[in-house]
């Protein structure tokens, strides 16, 4: 798991004027939540968000039903569970929303193994390994009982506090040998601008795939970042590295590229960072801005 991190990133220059007075639900505070609030706020939105503990609205409170009731805007960002009914479609208990739009932050894992070719939104999901079974399952409830949801399948997410940078430092990165493995990333910034896109124009039922458009193997992406701090290169390990962890293992089980031509084409929108590249010059210059 990632480290809860405060987000210090720069807002729109000039965020749309969503609704006056409207408000937003965020459910789940986690790091996409995190960067889309102070937009949303910038926007004239008023904000509230759902925590499993601490400030903000208890998942499943009496509280947090009613704000799914009075919300204009609901964005889900919890994640599946390992078994059971959706975790907060249960939660809410089918309470019914005047909200015109809702986001459910789903994962490119519901493609399964592509073999290395591009994934669509028109075809059908096909997961090969649990956690796509639950996020392709996730996806279908939230579509079932709120028909004024829209899907975004996110690919890996990265961003300040969420890059290899300290990992390389520390000397815990490590190369995974793949040959023809990629994987598709997407910068936190530009799934907020997808998000915010999609608001200002719903489309319900739709689904968007949200990622840079230009997948590159991970062993790549590490040796550049490595290149920007002037460090070593991570060491390269085979598959078959007993202190490789099976959850990491599974990860090279899939190779897909994802598509993101219907987001481009229906929301208008565009990857501020379209290579890892960009983004991850972009995230060492904000890291650096904070130290």
């Amino acid at each position: 798991m990632h480290p809860r991190v405060t987000l210090q990133l720069p807002l729109m220059a000039q965020p749309p004027v969503i609704v006056q007075g409207a408000t937003a639900l965020l459910i789940g505070h986690g790091y996409v939540a995190q960067a889309l609030g102070p937009v949303l706020t910038q926007a004239g939105v008023t904000v509230r968000h759902t925590v499993r503990d601490g400030d903000g609205l208890v998942h499943g409170s009496r509280a947090m039903q009613q704000a799914f009731q009075d919300a204009d805007l609901i964005l889900v960002s919890v994640p599946p569970g390992r078994g059971g009914p959706e975790p907060t479609i249960a939660a809410l208990d089918r309470m019914p929303t005047k909200a015109r739009w809702i986001g459910y932050l789903s994962a490119t894992s519901v493609y399964g193994d592509r073999q290395g070719q591009w994934a669509y939104e028109g075809e059908a999901p096909s997961p090969s390994l649990a956690r796509g079974h639950r996020r392709a399952y996730a996806e279908l409830a939230w579509l079932e009982h709120y028909p004024q949801t829209q899907i975004f399948r996110l690919a890996g997410i990265y961003g300040p506090g969420r890059a290899p940078f300290s990992r390389i430092r520390a000397g815990t990165a490590r190369i995974v040998d793949v040959p023809g493995h990629v994987v598709n990333r997407i910068h936190v910034l530009d799934i907020v601008s997808a998000l915010m896109a999609s608001i200002v124009r719903p489309s319900p039922q739709d689904i968007y795939n949200l990622a840079d458009g230009h997948p590159a193997p991970p062993g790549e992406v590490l040796r550049y970042a490595a290149s920007l701090i002037e460090a070593d290169e991570p060491s390269v390990i085979g598959l078959d590295d007993p202190s490789l962890s099976e959850m990491a293992r599974s990860f090279y089980a899939e190779a897909k590229r994802i598509d993101i031509g219907r987001a481009q084409a229906r929301l208008g929108w565009t990857p501020q960072f379209r290579t890892y590249a960009e983004g991850l010059r972009s995230v060492l210059a904000s890291e650096r801005k904070t130290i």
